[in-house]
């Protein structure tokens, strides 16, 4: 049964996969470059996803982009759950609907409304976990095509309005925050000014906290630097930008809170393995 690893690197790639999950708090946030998929058997698990709180309920097949950063904060008897995880590449290439891609790619966590195909989901999701645990070219083929027609499915029972879980755009305080702690409201923070030019008295000062107490608190609690999640989120947003728009890698640079067009060629590499314009060309929409 498979498990975060908090020493994973990051971004590093998951590829096309199907697993049982088992359920823990997760000391820092996960970010890889695959659309990702819960089902839950029973129970529910609660995400800090791109500052909000996002609760993934039993029953409902739920889905987001994972390189937006995620991190399990809670678990209401959940047992363990199923996640597979899709190459982005793959799934700009299926034939979903536009409008449901370009959800998942603007950072929404769309959801099944109904419950249900949740036996059917179970059936299906048990029978991936063993075909891909020993996959062969044959059946990996069979297998994404399921995977296609059930988000196919998925995208036609949503309504045309944005989702629940929607970003929303004009917030300026942490939303649901209903009981975040201080190292949350710095995630929420972080998550919602990273395109500003940020200092970390700046986030300090936003949980209330010394800017030293608040740098040592994070890093214990979440395993990486103030600096580094901030630059993750901007990062993210840059993926967003390079595969959805076509501006110019300065301007996607300098729109995601990278104070030059060199750092963040820098830390772009350093976080994808590529260069922005080598990313783009690999993941971008045709049409």
């Amino acid at each position: 049964m498979a498990s975060f690893d908090p020493a994973r690197v990051d971004f590093a790639p998951y590829g096309f996969t199907c697993v049982r999950w088992q359920p823990s708090r997760m000391p820092r946030p996960d970010h890889h470059n695959e659309l990702e998929l819960n089902l839950l058997p029973g129970g529910s698990v609660t995400y800090l996803l791109g500052g909000r709180k996002v609760k993934i309920e039993a029953g409902h097949l739920t889905t987001f982009w994972a390189a937006i950063p995620h991190q399990v904060l809670d678990y209401g008897a959940a047992p363990d759950y199923f996640v597979a995880t899709i190459p982005l590449v793959w799934f700009l290439q299926w034939n979903l609907p536009p409008r449901f891609v370009q959800r998942i790619l603007h950072g929404e966590v769309l959801a099944d409304p109904s419950i249900a195909l949740a036996s059917l989901d179970h059936s299906l999701f048990t029978r991936w976990v063993g075909d891909l645990s020993h996959a062969s070219p044959a059946v990996v083929r069979f297998v994404s095509l399921e995977i296609e027609a059930r988000l196919l499915r998925l995208a036609n029972a949503l309504p045309d309005e944005p989702s629940a879980t929607a970003p929303r755009r004009r917030a300026r305080s942490v939303p649901e925050a209903g009981g975040l702690n201080r190292v949350e409201q710095i995630a929420c923070f972080i998550a919602r000014r990273y395109r500003e030019k940020l200092r970390i008295d700046d986030i300090a000062a936003a949980a209330g906290l010394h800017p030293n107490y608040a740098m040592n608190l994070f890093r214990r609690t979440f395993g990486t630097t103030l600096g580094d999640y901030l630059t993750h989120h901007r990062i993210s947003h840059a993926q967003r930008l390079l595969v959805t728009s076509d501006e110019k890698i300065i301007d996607v640079a300098l729109v995601s809170g990278f104070t030059s067009l060199s750092r963040f060629n820098e830390a772009f590499r350093r976080a994808c393995g590529c260069s922005p314009r080598e990313y783009r060309r690999q993941h971008r929409i045709e049409g």
